[in-house]
């Protein structure tokens, strides 16, 4: 039973990982913009076809380079190549997408309709492009077993579960111990008074957009090599369920979005452990409307008020 119940925890720490990474750009673009960025969840799609098409080229499967590099020198090639070009992406958007309506001055409800769009136009336009037939993950890592009795661990689970904590260590010191990311917290805090203060806001909120798509990417790539089948439709549910967790954490705090994240693979987990998995997610939704009826400002969030 006790190695039933560890076994679960890992696998929760697995799943909480993913909806943590790409959780923790939801709360980004939230916390600066307050904007609902719903096209964050196929950014997280992008980015595994993004690392599937890097990795394959750097693997010699492309008759214009035909050179096979080693599988260490592709997964160390492959990582920072699809954080920057679906950085690229996820500043396409800002640009193209957001930047007009919010120099218009637009309702926020008109941007989280164009954020939508902007998701689906992701996602069909992958169907268009690419086709409708799935694309598996090359293997990057020898995948190697560790057997502790009954419970087992892989190399890949222990570095997706690693690799969540030490991203979000690293997003907390840029916006708490650097100068941007005191402007990102200024922009939160006023975005109308920063100006005034010399701060650039547009750069500002193109780097917030960098990173929250670089995580969105390092969670594509996590994800694919754990789970190697790809499909245009991957980062839908597994968006929803992200933003779902951020708002259940509260979404202005990036702590908030870490939690949150975890606490969804907890649930999520431990409900397939004791009931069938089609109960899953109407079990744990109904776990998380619970928790936000009497914190509805979530677990981390603080309610604000408004002056008029």
């Amino acid at each position: 039973m006790l190695e039933s119940i560890i076994q679960n925890i890992f696998n929760a720490l697995q799943w909480g990982s993913y909806y943590s990474l790409i959780a923790l750009g939801y709360c980004l673009v939230y916390g600066v913009l307050l904007l609902i960025n719903f096209a964050h969840g196929d950014i997280f799609m992008v980015g595994a076809y993004i690392g599937f098409f890097i990795s394959t080229l750097f693997l010699g499967h492309y008759h214009f380079f035909p050179y096979a590099l080693p599988k260490g020198v592709v997964l160390a090639l492959t990582i920072p190549l699809t954080m920057f070009l679906t950085s690229c992406v996820g500043v396409f958007i800002e640009r193209v997408a957001y930047r007009p309506l919010r120099r218009k001055g637009a309702n926020r409800l008109y941007v989280v309709i164009t954020a939508l769009m902007a998701g689906l136009i992701l996602e069909n336009g992958n169907l268009a492009l690419l086709g409708a037939s799935r694309k598996k993950f090359p293997e990057l890592l020898d995948k190697t077993i560790y057997h502790f009795g009954n419970i087992t661990l892989t190399n890949v689970k222990i570095i997706v579960i690693l690799s969540a904590f030490l991203v979000f260590w690293l997003l907390h010191f840029i916006v708490t111990k650097t100068k941007i990311g005191m402007a990102m917290r200024a922009i939160s805090y006023d975005r109308f008074a920063v100006p005034l203060m010399g701060i650039p806001v547009d750069t500002i909120i193109v780097f917030t957009f960098i990173l929250g798509s670089s995580m969105a990417a390092i969670a594509g790539i996590l994800f694919a090599m754990s789970y190697p089948i790809l499909d245009p439709y991957m980062g839908a549910m597994v968006g929803w369920k992200a933003f779902i967790a951020a708002v259940v954490g509260g979404i202005g705090d990036i702590r908030g979005a870490f939690v949150g994240g975890f606490l969804l693979g907890f649930v999520e987990i431990l409900v397939v452990a004791f009931f069938p998995s089609t109960f899953r997610d109407l079990i744990a939704f109904t776990i998380l409307l619970i928790i936000l009826s009497f914190k509805p400002t979530g677990i981390f969030g603080i309610a604000k008020t408004t002056k008029i």
